[in-house]
């Protein structure tokens, strides 16, 4: 079905260009840097998978943004439900895409064909099949809120075994991301923010000590310990409470599927992904899944407070 789809795509796309005065080339290139706001602007084309007025997104699988971003199925956000306006999946389109180092949107959006092409039946989010899987060794069943986490093991970014039972007696948050995803909405947010609800953690008067912080990267083929050590520093991690893990791809998926995250490679080799973050407590339950990246470090402070308990609490 990506085969089918990417030659559907650069046909429609090579028949439409010329009656739409895109260049050849015009897709990924970059357009402009703005240093003054620092706003990076590029040309895209892609093709609809779902518009979701309510979230102001769009979801669309997109062509390769050269020196950006690898060709991905990802929802980008626009400023105003205007921009979505007469948008339907299976559509062909150019769009601008906006980047800061804090956010990403897109506008400009141009329908470079009817929705003749049809969208991948059932993509209405990101992890439907129709992409090739990463990897699917083990179903795991889903995880509810109270349900325990089972042990996993993995590596923390100092090269050094060890398993999510270290973890019991504390408030665990647990997300996901690969290091080499580029756009601030997605993994640079999710990191930001844990970030954060570190640094809130650690100068809380009074607070809990018993919380730790678990960032797995699901590209483990790339991100070895010590590409995960110089990400963690970026981040200005606190390895006491905070570790980034690497691992077996089994483990990983397993782990991924239990809290609701997909990922997979198309056939180019490009990483797509949703997110999701979890607390569990300190008797090793899952208490919330948050999903997307809607949430925000104080929500993520004020659950881990919760489910420290009180025996967590300074004295």
């Amino acid at each position: 079905m990506a085969r089918l789809f990417s030659g559907l795509l650069g046909t429609v796309l090579v028949l439409t260009a010329s009656c739409n005065k895109v260049p050849e080339g015009a897709a990924s290139k970059v357009v402009s840097t703005e240093p003054s706001t620092n706003q990076q602007v590029f040309q895209a084309r892609g093709m609809v998978v779902e518009v979701k007025p309510r979230e102001r997104q769009v979801e669309i699988k997109h062509e390769a943004i050269p020196g950006y971003m690898p060709a991905m199925t990802m929802p980008f956000d626009v400023k105003g439900t205007n921009d979505l306006a007469g948008l339907e999946p299976g559509q062909v389109i150019s769009f601008r895409l906006i980047v800061t180092k804090t956010e990403g949107w897109i506008d400009q959006i141009q329908k470079l064909a009817p929705p003749t092409a049809k969208a991948p039946p059932g993509a209405t989010t990101i992890g439907e099949t129709t992409n090739i899987p990463l990897e699917s060794l083990h179903e795991a069943e889903p995880l509810n809120p109270g349900d325990v986490l089972p042990e996993y093991h993995f590596i923390d970014q100092f090269g050094q075994p060890f398993s999510t039972r270290a973890f019991k007696g504390q408030a665990l948050a647990i997300t996901f991301l690969f290091t080499r995803c580029p756009f601030p909405n997605f993994c640079p947010r999710v990191a930001t923010e844990f970030s954060e609800v570190q640094q809130k953690l650690l100068a809380m008067a009074n607070g809990p000590t018993n919380w730790h912080l678990l960032t797995i990267s699901f590209d483990p083929e790339f991100d070895k310990p010590e590409v995960l050590k110089a990400y963690s520093q970026a981040f200005e991690c606190e390895p006491g409470h905070w570790t980034f893990a690497t691992g077996k791809l089994e483990e990983i998926t397993r782990i991924g599927d239990q809290l609701g995250l997909a990922f997979w490679k198309d056939e180019t080799g490009s990483i797509s992904h949703n997110l999701r973050t979890a607390v569990v407590d300190a008797a090793g339950k899952v208490q919330k899944i948050f999903q997307g990246n809607q949430w925000t470090s104080e929500e993520l402070v004020t659950e881990m407070v919760k489910v420290a308990g009180p025996e967590g609490l300074h004295r």
